[in-house]
């Protein structure tokens, strides 16, 4: 599933596309990606409707619009967004005013679509926890104070943190020497510092680099993200530790698959 990086990447690059850009056309080639409204009223909703500015919540992307009302694109696990696209694998495509496609692929119908009258009012968008760059030390330390819950289900939970899915929590609990398997409660202080200036340091990289491409994400233009070569356990069981040499390992922790070294994490 794309997470922070990827959406992020994602919205830095419509900016540069289509911002200002009006929908003349909207074309539905499967309606099940659309959430609310109906489908009749989704398309009459969008078209000449001027995207006046482009958000991110969480993994969630907003097309706030002149008319008021809002474009809500979630991703899920297989979701594309491509411009300029050819509409030919598109679920729905947005024809804009430069004459172009944006086209919305999601091969396993997981993504979702909604024509909004409040994005705000989103119970998802509510329950959302606060944004990694926007977390302190004190307020780190303070979340995680009490917290019986294993480190990596945590920081992965949207409510607690919002962003962080499967593949940047490995990484992070990696690059602060962190077994994924330990409570929250259980680490110091210094512990925690670590964590957290992992965390920022590799979504900010995987912005960088225009994200992970491991599973179907690709950046707006179609070509994958750069940032796999940069991984160190995610997708990288049996193989050695590039620090210690031992082989990593996968478990399975709260029902995701989770890559760790058992030497370098403690």
């Amino acid at each position: 599933m794309p997470e922070l990086p990827e959406v992020e990447t994602i919205k830095r690059e419509l900016e540069k596309a289509i911002l200002g850009k009006k929908i003349t056309e909207v074309l539905v080639n499967n309606p099940k990606v659309i959430k609310e409204p109906k489908k009749e009223e989704f398309a009459k909703g969008l078209k000449s409707a001027t995207i006046k500015n482009i958000l991110r919540k969480g993994k969630l992307l907003i097309f706030e619009l002149a008319s008021g009302k809002s474009l809500a694109a979630h991703l899920k696990m297989t979701g594309q967004l491509i411009y300029p696209g050819d509409t030919k694998q598109s679920r729905v495509s947005f024809k804009l005013s430069d004459g172009k496609w944006l086209d919305f692929n999601d091969r396993r119908l997981m993504g979702e679509l909604r024509l909004l009258t409040d994005w705000r009012a989103l119970k998802f968008v509510k329950e959302l926890g606060p944004e990694p760059f926007d977390l302190e030390e004190r307020q780190f330390k303070k979340m995680l104070a009490g917290k019986k819950a294993r480190i990596k289900p945590l920081i992965m939970d949207q409510t607690f943190i919002s962003g962080m899915g499967n593949l940047y929590a490995a990484e992070a609990l990696f690059k602060a020497k962190i077994n994924p398997l330990r409570s929250a409660f259980s680490l110091s202080d210094k512990e925690k510092n670590a964590l957290l200036a992992a965390i920022k340091s590799i979504l900010k990289n995987a912005i960088k680099q225009g994200g992970s491409s491991v599973d179907k994400y690709v950046q707006l233009s179609g070509k994958p993200g750069g940032y796999v070569r940069y991984l160190k356990v995610y997708y990288r069981a049996g193989k050695p530790c590039y620090v210690c040499g031992m082989p990593i390992e996968r478990i399975a922790l709260a029902g995701r698959g989770t890559y760790y070294c058992p030497k370098c994490q403690k």
